[in-house]
């Protein structure tokens, strides 16, 4: 009997996606802080991106999931370059020379904005708990949606359009986790 109710409880778990979270900030607006970038001198704050759709993406160079999605994250930067969208990767507890190094292997995003963020006080900030993580936000700079885990250009394609045509993103059941909002 105890093995059954044991057999239950882990099968039941085992058809939970362990990729989605809760989190309640989507629909809430997007931590700024001015960020250096990876490559070049000066800074960004996410605020100077308001009136565009925003891809945050925290990655790193270590991250094994980082680099299997990097190609599609790329892919979709180029596809969505004149429609609105940027995209920035946030380097998430590496070394500026990993990154780069990540970078210069992997090819970098036309129009990419790569930043550091010391001291991951960014990534606290978007209570990020591992890499890679994705972050939609809306033209006005309000968390939309949220990818845990690596993403792919379908998923990130499907929230961005849901975004252009002005509806909320609506969590994804076979491409791959989207985070809904709370409630939802």
């Amino acid at each position: 009997m105890i093995a059954i109710a044991i057999g239950a409880v882990f099968g039941a778990r085992l058809k939970r996606d362990p990729t989605l979270v809760t989190t309640p900030l989507i629909g809430t607006q997007a931590p700024s802080r001015e960020l250096p970038y990876l490559e070049r001198a000066g800074t960004l704050s996410l605020d100077t991106l308001r009136g565009s759709i925003v891809v945050v993406n925290f990655w790193a160079s270590w991250c094994v999931a980082c680099r299997k999605e990097h190609p599609d994250l790329m892919a979709a930067a180029s596809a969505y370059r004149g429609a609105g969208v940027k995209f920035v990767g946030i380097v998430y507890q590496d070394r500026a020379a990993g990154a780069t190094a990540f970078l210069d292997e992997l090819g970098r995003g036309q129009d990419y904005l790569y930043l550091t963020d010391p001291g991951s006080r960014m990534a606290i900030d978007f209570g990020v708990f591992g890499v890679p993580e994705t972050f939609f936000l809306d033209r006005n700079g309000r968390i939309a949606a949220k990818i845990t885990g690596a993403s792919n250009l379908q998923l990130v394609s499907g929230v961005l359009d849901d975004l252009i045509a002005g509806n909320p993103p609506e969590p994804a059941t076979k491409a791959g986790p989207v985070q809904p909002a709370p409630g939802k």
